[in-house]
């Protein structure tokens, strides 16, 4: 056997004080720590992302697309570390959305892109009323916070400033506060509406009401009078402010007598956009949506603004309520405690079984006191290392439960093993951790291999792991130097050796040992039927990989539901109020909301009024019968009765790759050069996936419907009158375009004139007929009717949308009930082909659906990496090629067993069932480190290999099913758990289960064939003492 060294652990052993103050400094460590680590549902792992906002009031989709879009395409595309450029154009404004690579700086990305606008800024329209703008956002988060803003006794324009002045700036200079998203938010503003009739009979037009505005409503610097003992600002009453000023503006003199603007027009105090409207239910108001920054912790910026809401309450008027809305942080603390509760029961379970098989107090609280050391002192690597308490992280913890008991049960049994045989306390201390210290090191350092290829994976994948992969690592780590001090040096000190009665009944451990002790010897005699059955189980393993369908992340129930309507593109507002009335009554009326908030209208990321949002906070778990998914299943037939509108629904998720806002949880990104092209293929794919019962809420972003009345100018006519398109483009743009002309500023705000012809005129194709323009060459109202043509209308886009410069359509789609995505994949590939699109027409996956195609490409290689890993640790402690196969050969049977247990249990092989499955490469092995370790000491002994792999099988028996009880038992709480969260969790719990299970009753009786097996194959002569590591 290892001859005993005078290493860390008899040192340990002599210094009793030393080796518990320094434990007891570990823990303080970790105790001081665990509260200052910030709560999180996962990981941070965003892509740098930055969007960039153009306006141009009353420019087509067109317009917008050609004029403003492009030019800025153009320069953003030279950004290097650009991984994504995607732009979307409608009425009046444009989103380009950039996305870049996970190492690139974000800070550096808004200085590239501030300077790409700078540079196209000159090829910009003229007439913007301020350069594009940008910001750092995650387009695809969800709000982590909604406030609802509401007044019974408030007009709207008032509410709305408040909403803005107040509280919008104010929240927005909190730290960790992202984009803040006004909903329904009527700015308050001067609306000049011109009668064309009264302007024509006085041969006025609107442009010189505009240059009258302009010219006398200024905000200029007058200057100071700087007398001999004082000094005196100048002011004057040059700015204008209420709608009765603007009545006695003198527009112009006809006759000699003055024109003044109530003559030709009437001025009165609205809002800046009349087509907007938000509800917090039923109520109307204004809603505060709430993102945060890029990195920020959820938690921590809820926290903030809750605490500064009482003190912008007090603020507001009494008939002003505010008044929260939905809180994602809620289910994030619920999904927290219910891993701790996961953690803790791992925690009871493992020790239950060391009293079971130990069946001796001192052992039983030295294994604890050392699951608890390693455990506790983890949070403080954590702390150092920069991570917070997430979803992720602590499962690597209730997972690292049944790893770090390992070490402490090798360890304690062996010394257990040394007392039954009658020596000292002291001494079996100092010779059980001896000899098993070179064994734990193997188990241990063989664990972490398993986990370094998750801390190469790529993309966002990678980055979400890479904190799971460390903290499970970490607590490894702070075990093994745990196991072989503290747990010795307690065992030295309390650790007595068993009293037998004569009479007294053998244990479970006993019981079982001779039980497999008979099975054994059937084993070793029918040794070709046992490796057989290896073949046959590494054969199933590898099918069901090949076989088993495959998904990316599991659907999570947040309690939190999303939700985008589309009507006909040419809707007016007032039916799209109504239709999203009745969306809100059916909302309303499920058992399973808690609260919901709905929108119409041009705001944020809603860019026509033929779409709304709709945000939906559940009640608690515990408080409804339906899952996210299920209630959104349960809504969808109710809602369809609705005519002429769509609600699409989708669950929020904490993990959501998307590039920006959709419809649903997946996406297919369709590219052409050609727009019509675009258009047709788009529609043909959607219409053969509607046929296919896998694809559920099916839609695209093509929006063809709207109605564009089409003006053709005669140039010839227009020339003759002195008048050019350009002349005529600016008279439109001052009738119809909602033309910002002026602005005017308060202490708090500064709020825009905005000039349009009256209400009745300017809703009508008719109007046209009776619009004038003064010719410059006579001086003569020129009807517009002389110089164009007016079409019938026509449909024409709402919204254009390119990706990377090409015109773009994305079509979004969730997945029926038990459909993996891996499936759909294939489905919708299969369904292009079917169709027969053109090579000039392609498409990718985008978000989760591009992340499940890049991970199911690497997942055999992260498999492979993981056994290579494995192999090269164990070869290097061994000193051999051969016997890390033989330990390796435990790992079909895991992988069989886990595969077939997400089967039975209708799971999909996911992210989450993948790492289980590498956690199994780490945990299985185990079993044979423990036989083949024994086993080779034994032959150097003077055995054979028949009688040392038969005395180590018996030997080890009681570890090795202890040590895997406490994984299996770590691992079933994630398995069995039905809480808030336990979605993204139970996928891996199944597969460590599955995995164990099958393994622990397969290689007890394989391993030592296999071990047999490859002796007589190599011929192996008995290896020399390996040297004595010191521990």
């Amino acid at each position: 056997m290892i001859k005993e060294s005078r290493g860390v652990s008899a040192w340990c052993i002599d210094h009793p004080v030393a080796t518990i103050l320094l434990t007891f400094a570990l823990v303080l460590l970790g105790s001081i720590a665990f509260p200052r680590l910030p709560l999180a549902p996962l990981p941070e792992a965003e892509f740098p992302t930055i969007q960039v906002s153009a306006q141009l009031p009353g420019a087509s989709p067109q317009t917008m697309a050609s004029s403003v879009a492009t030019p800025l395409e153009v320069q953003f595309s030279a950004i290097p570390g650009m991984t994504q450029m995607t732009s979307s154009s409608a009425l009046g404004t444009t989103t380009l959305t950039l996305q870049f690579t996970l190492s690139k700086s974000i800070d550096t990305a808004a200085q590239e892109v501030q300077a790409a606008i700078n540079t196209a800024s000159g090829k910009l329209p003229k007439d913007m009323p301020t350069l594009p703008t940008w910001r750092k956002v995650n387009p695809a988060d969800s709000p982590v916070l909604i406030l609802s803003v509401s007044s019974s006794q408030m007009p709207g324009t008032e509410l709305s400033d408040y909403a803005e002045t107040l509280l919008a700036r104010q929240l927005s200079q909190i730290d960790g506060v992202g984009q803040i998203n006004i909903t329904g938010q009527q700015r308050p503003a001067i609306r000049v509406q011109a009668s064309a009739d009264k302007l024509a009979a006085i041969g006025l037009t609107l442009a010189d009401i505009r240059q009258a505005i302009q010219q006398t409503s200024l905000n200029l610097a007058k200057g100071a009078l700087y007398g001999k003992s004082s000094i005196s600002t100048l002011s004057t009453n040059d700015q204008l402010f209420q709608p009765e000023e603007y009545d006695q503006l003198i527009v112009s003199y006809k006759n000699g007598a003055p024109v003044q603007l109530k003559d030709v027009a009437r001025v009165i105090r609205g809002s800046e956009d009349a087509y907007v409207q938000a509800w917090s239910g039923d109520e109307p108001g204004v809603n505060l949506v709430i993102s945060r920054q890029p990195g920020a912790n959820i938690v921590e910026t809820v926290d903030r603004i809750q605490a500064a809401l009482p003190g912008l309450e007090a603020m507001l008027p009494a008939s002003v309520q505010v008044k929260v809305l939905i809180d994602r942080t809620q289910t994030i603390r619920a999904s927290l405690h219910e891993v701790e509760m996961t953690l803790l029961i791992a925690i009871l379970l493992v020790v239950a079984v060391m009293a079971l098989f130990l069946r001796q107090l001192s052992a039983t609280l030295i294994v604890s006191s050392v699951l608890g050391v390693s455990l506790v002192a983890s949070f403080a690597l954590m702390y150092v290392m920069g991570f917070s308490l997430n979803n992720l992280t602590l499962v690597a913890i209730v997972i690292a439960v049944g790893f770090v008991v390992d070490d402490a049960i090798v360890v304690v049994e062996n010394i257990h093993r040394h007392l039954e045989a009658g020596d000292g306390m002291r001494e079996a201390a100092i010779k059980g951790a001896g000899e098993i210290g070179f064994t734990v090191v193997s188990i241990s350092f063989s664990l972490i291999a398993a986990f370094i290829p998750l801390l190469f994976m790529g993309g966002v994948v990678g980055r979400l792991f890479k904190e799971f992969a460390l903290t499970a690592t970490s607590t490894i780590l702070i075990s093994v130097v745990v196991s072989l001090t503290l747990a010795p040096t307690l065992a030295a000190l309390f650790m007595r050796a068993p009293v037998h009665h004569e009479h007294s009944k053998p244990g479970f451990g006993e019981r079982l040992l001779a039980v497999y002790e008979r099975n054994l010897r059937r084993a070793l005699a029918h040794q070709r039927t046992m490796f057989g059955l290896f073949c046959v189980t590494l054969c199933l393993a590898i099918a069901g990989y090949v076989f088993i369908p495959k998904g990316f992340f599991p659907i999570q129930d947040t309690g939190f539901v999303l939700g985008t309507t589309e009507a006909a593109a040419d809707v007016s507002f007032t039916d799209m109020v109504a239709k999203h009335k009745a969306l809100a009554e059916i909302v309303a009326a499920d058992p399973a909301v808690q609260a919901f908030s709905h929108s119409v209208g041009v705001s944020g990321s809603n860019q026509t009024i033929a779409n709304g949002r709709f945000w939906i906070a559940l009640k608690p778990q515990d408080q409804r019968d339906v899952s996210a998914s299920a209630f959104i299943d349960r809504i969808r037939p109710q809602l369809m009765k609705i005519p002429g509108i769509v609600l699409y629904l989708r669950a929020g998720q904490d993990i959501n790759l998307s590039s920006g806002p959709s419809r649903a949880q997946y996406q297919y990104v369709v590219k052409s050069n050609d727009g019509d092209t675009l258009n047709t293929w788009t529609q043909r794919l959607t219409e053969k996936l509607r046929t296919n019962p896998a694809f559920r809420d099916l839609s695209n972003d093509l929006q063809t419907g709207g109605s564009v009345t089409h003006i053709n100018i005669d140039r010839g006519a227009a020339a003759r009158f002195g008048l050019t398109a350009s002349d005529v483009d600016e008279a439109l743009y001052d009738a119809f375009g909602q033309r910002q002309i002026n602005e005017y500023q308060t202490e708090t705000n500064q709020y825009n004139v905005i000039l349009e012809l009256d209400a009745a005129q300017r809703g009508k194709a008719e109007s046209l007929n009776y619009f004038y323009l003064r010719s410059p060459l006579t001086g003569e109202m020129v009807p517009l009717s002389a110089l164009a043509r007016f079409d019938v209308p026509t449909s024409g886009p709402l919204s254009i949308a390119h990706d990377g410069m090409f015109p773009a359509a994305n079509l979004s789609f969730n997945l029926a009930p038990g459909v993996a995505l891996g499936d759909a994949v294939l489905q919708l590939n299969q369904a292009k082909n079917e169709i027969g699109m053109p090579a000039s027409v392609n498409g990718y996956f985008q978000g989760a659906a591009q992340a499940f195609q890049s991970s199911l490409a690497s997942q055999p290689w992260l498999i492979l990496a993981a056994l290579v890993a494995v192999y090269i640790i164990l070869g290097v402690l061994y000193e051999s090629f051969v016997h890390p196969l033989t330990i390796i050969s435990t790992l079909p049977s895991a992988g069989l067993g886990a595969l077939i247990m997400l089967w039975l249990l209708g799971q999909d092989f996911s992210i989450m069932a993948l790492i289980g499955l590498v956690l199994l490469i780490g945990i299985v092995k185990k079993n044979g480190i423990l036989m083949i370790d024994f086993a080779l000491e034994a032959q150097r002994g003077g055995l054979s290999p028949e009688e040392a792999i038969y005395k180590a099988c018996i030997t080890r028996f009681r570890p090795i099913i202890m040590t895997t009880l406490a994984a299996l038992l770590g691992a079933l709480p994630l398995m069995l758990g039905h809480g808030t969260g336990a979605e993204l969790r139970q996928p891996l719990g199944i597969a460590v289960v599955g995995g164990l299970l099958v393994s622990q009753a397969l290689t007890l009786f394989t391993t030592p064939v296999i071990y047999l097996w490859l002796e007589r194959l190599f011929h192996r002569p008995t290896p020399a003492p390996a040297p004595a590591i010191t521990l």
